[in-house]
This record gives structure tokens, sequence and C-alpha cells, in this order.
């Protein structure tokens, strides 16, 4: 079933298009997402394994750990990502990510630039923004290409994670928060 066009897609736009052209002086602009479920899998050609030990190539379809989720924040300041790697992307999960951003920068405003996924429509993420000096921003319906971290995961869907090989104990560890430079 199609969608229907979304009747203030130019408002929108305009608006995510002036903030990362004309940012404000009083605050930051933040483009958050989630990535994930992150496949983190051996490949071919690569291998931890003891020396002696025949290549084998392990199967994908045993996720016997679950799997893991990138919550991220692009500042477009800087260019640095911000992220931590949790097993769920819910509201909570959010609401931590947000924080730390608040940490951050104390004093500033944040224009936290989301799409319209359901945590980030959450009540409680609403709240939060009201009481802690953040405006919620959302792309127009199915325009998430206007949010500037969607190209930065594409490069790590794309480049980066096809070409890690992590020992199996990554996978349950994988590095729970960092940043990123773009």
């Amino acid at each position: 079933m199609l969608q229907e066009p979304d009747p203030d897609l130019m408002a929108k736009m305009h608006r995510i298009l002036d903030l990362a052209d004309h940012p404000s002086d009083d605050g930051r602009v933040i483009c958050v997402d989630e990535f994930g479920p992150l496949n983190l899998q051996r490949c071919k050609g690569r291998a931890w394994r003891p020396t002696g030990a025949p290549r084998r190539l392990q199967a994908t379809y045993n996720r016997r750990h679950g799997v893991m989720h990138m919550l991220a924040a692009l500042n477009l300041t800087s260019g640095k990502i911000h992220y931590r790697i949790r097993r769920r992307k819910r509201h909570g999960e959010l609401l931590d990510l947000l924080a730390s951003l608040r940490g951050r920068w104390p004093g500033q405003r944040r224009y936290l630039v989301m799409d319209g996924f359901s945590p980030h429509r959450h009540p409680d993420v609403r709240d939060w923004a009201a009481g802690n000096d953040a405006d919620l921003v959302f792309p127009p319906t199915c325009n998430s290409w206007l949010n500037w971290i969607e190209a930065e995961f594409t490069a790590l869907r794309y480049c980066a994670l096809p070409a890690i090989d992590p020992p199996p104990a990554w996978i349950s560890t994988a590095i729970p928060q960092g940043v990123l430079n773009s």
C-alpha cells in the first residue's frame, strides 16, 4: 500500500535544510537514528583461529547471543558520531543516548533530527525533550534521506562492516559506546 505524501512535506524539508545550512547560535543540530541489527559475522579470507586449524566459514544463521543495534547521533557541526551499542532499540535506550548528548553540551539547545520511528515519538521522549531544552525535528514521511546520519550508516553498511572479522567475544561485548570521526 502506498503512503500518502506528507501534507507538510515542504515546510518540514525546508526547516531541516535551514537547520543544516544555518545552524542556530544557541544550540547544536544533531541527527539521531538507529542502525541494526549489526550483522557481525566472520568474513571469507580472514580467520581468528589457532594456527593449524582448518579454514571454515562459520554459519551465519545461528545468533546464540542475539543481535546488537547501534544508536547514534551525528553532530553536524563537528561531523562526529556519538554512539551506543545496545541489545534493543526502544525508547529507553534512546533516552540513554539523549541523556549522554545533554552532558556533552550543557547549556546549549539541541535540535534533534529524527525519523518517525515509534520510539522517537514515544511520550517519554517528548517529555524528556520538553524538560531538557531539546527540539524534536521530524523529516517528512518517507524522506529519511533528510537525516544526514543515513549517509554515514550507508558507509558503515557497505564499507566498514563487511571488512571485519570479529573474534567471538566481540559479538557480545562490541564497543559499547564511543565517538567516530566521519
